[in-house]
C-alpha cells in the first residue's frame, strides 16, 4: 500500500473550466502564491471571470464554447 499523495489532475469541462484537483501551489507570473481554500478548484479559461484565475460562471453568460 502506497503513502504517498494521489497526483494532480486537471481536467478540462466542455464549454466551461478548468478543474485543478490535488495538492498543488498556484502562484501569478511574478511567483507570487495565489491562496485556495479548496482542494479542488475551478479555473477559468474563457478570460471574462471577475476573480481570475478562478471561474465565478461568466463563461455561461458570455457563450463561451470549446472546440471539440
Amino acid at each position: 500500500m502506497s503513502t504517498s499523495a494521489p497526483q494532480p489532475t486537471i481536467t478540462p469541462y466542455p464549454d466551461g473550466p478548468l478543474l485543478l484537483r490535488g495538492d498543488v501551489v498556484l502562484q501569478t507570473a511574478d511567483g507570487e502564491v495565489i491562496p485556495r481554500h479548496r482542494r479542488t478548484v475551478a479555473l477559468c479559461r474563457c478570460g471574462l471571470s471577475a476573480i481570475k484565475p478562478f471561474c465565478d460562471g461568466t463563461h455561461k453568460a458570455a457563450g463561451f464554447r470549446t472546440e471539440g
